[in-house]
């Protein structure tokens, strides 16, 4: 039976992935930086709210992201607190995907466990059960 020869990629090679996914959410970012969420008419209204009058967890999100892009923080954490939360790990887990692929090692330790998920799914739900309660008002968009 033979045994698979492992191959050594590039530097490059490994790190065009992590190169693409930053310059893809950093286009993203650049435009929402651009065209502000704020003003009626450039982005789809939420269904949920449109329907239902009730907050998703993403209501918010790109004027959040606006805000980031502009450096104003608080306003991005009243606009959608999860959100920045997620702006987060996804910073950390890119740092940590981008120092694998230098080092070479793989990447199958930043997939995320079956436990994480299922917190990031609870959370994610209580934040829209509590945004849409009376006492809740201050996580409102």
């Amino acid at each position: 039976m033979a045994v698979p020869v492992r191959r050594h990629r590039s530097l490059a090679a490994r790190l065009a992935a992590p190169a693409l996914t930053l310059a893809a959410v950093a286009a993203a970012f650049a435009y929402v930086g651009t065209v502000d969420p704020n003003e009626p008419g450039h982005y789809p209204v939420c269904p949920l709210l449109h329907f239902t009058g009730l907050y998703c967890p993403g209501c918010g999100g790109l004027r959040s992201a606006h805000a980031v892009a502009h450096g104003d923080l608080l306003a991005a954490l009243h606009d959608n607190a999860l959100a920045v939360v997620g702006y987060l790990v996804f910073a950390v887990g890119w740092v940590l995907w981008t120092a694998a692929a230098v080092r070479g090692r793989p990447t199958s330790r930043l997939v995320p466990s079956t436990a994480q998920l299922w917190c990031a799914g609870v959370l994610a739900a209580v934040f829209t059960v509590v945004r849409n309660l009376p006492f809740g008002g201050w996580l409102h968009p």
